[in-house]
């Protein structure tokens, strides 16, 4: 397997690719520089294997929730990299990516802004071996809201400085881990391809779209002046 990840989810762009026990990794911080830098570092790390984009077997990126135009960016280059190609795409959570930075450390809740006051929140069961289990799909809580399902998490990550984490009272007796160890990186990612209960597998790229988690600003701000849906380009209302 040849296998190259992605994750243009955050201000961070991430890339990591590997061949055989061999790997390498490249990131740029700067949301604004995604759709410029991506191509450059995916050629230098799969340059640095000796390889070429065409020889890529399998193909992951973060699916959100996250930037919106991040993510927009990281699809449509796949997308486009992969159209008439025979290459397998994975896809997984960008909660669940972060989450692993506290890999084997057993339930686990990743977290991040999802802004007007409110957070993306996500609980696995992440251990030392063995398949991952989701005990809270991505969800969107407003501060200081409990889980639910009685989840009290043995770690909790996330890019958001702790002071920031929103008065959540379940993160008190939780190990804590805020940035930049909590940003998701594509070599987390690349590790999630294959393991059970990790990285889903795309059955049909035509038609995936990333998991936004909620509208972009301008949508929100568009619908809350005019009291309706947006609607898309087919003019159904999304």
């Amino acid at each position: 397997m040849i296998g190259l990840a992605i994750d243009t989810s955050t201000d961070r762009l991430s890339v990591a690719a590997r061949r055989g026990g061999h790997s390498a990794e490249r990131s740029v911080v700067g949301a604004r520089r995604h759709a410029g830098l991506l191509v450059p570092l995916v050629v230098e790390a799969l340059g640095e294997l000796g390889v070429g984009i065409g020889e890529v077997t399998d193909l992951a990126l973060c699916d959100g929730p996250g930037s919106f135009t991040g993510l927009r960016v990281g699809a449509a280059w796949v997308k486009g990299v992969c159209h008439g190609r025979s290459a397998r795409v994975w896809t997984a959570s960008t909660l669940l990516v972060r989450a692993m930075a506290a890999d084997g450390a057993g339930v686990v809740a990743g977290l991040g802004s999802a802004l007007r006051g409110d957070y993306y929140a996500a609980v696995y069961r992440l251990p030392p071996a063995g398949p991952i289990e989701t005990l809270l799909g991505p969800t969107v809580l407003a501060g200081g809201t409990d889980l639910g399902l009685d989840l009290v998490p043995d770690a909790v990550v996330s890019d958001l400085p702790v002071e920031q984490w929103g008065g959540f009272g379940w993160v008190t007796s939780s190990r804590k881990i805020g940035p930049p160890e909590g940003l998701p990186t594509a070599s987390a990612l690349l590790r999630l391809v294959g393991r059970s209960g990790g990285a889903r597998l795309v059955p049909d790229l035509a038609a995936w779209e990333p998991e936004y988690g909620r509208p972009a600003e301008a949508q929100a701000r568009w619908e809350k002046m005019h009291g309706r849906l947006l609607a898309d380009s087919t003019s159904d209302p999304r």
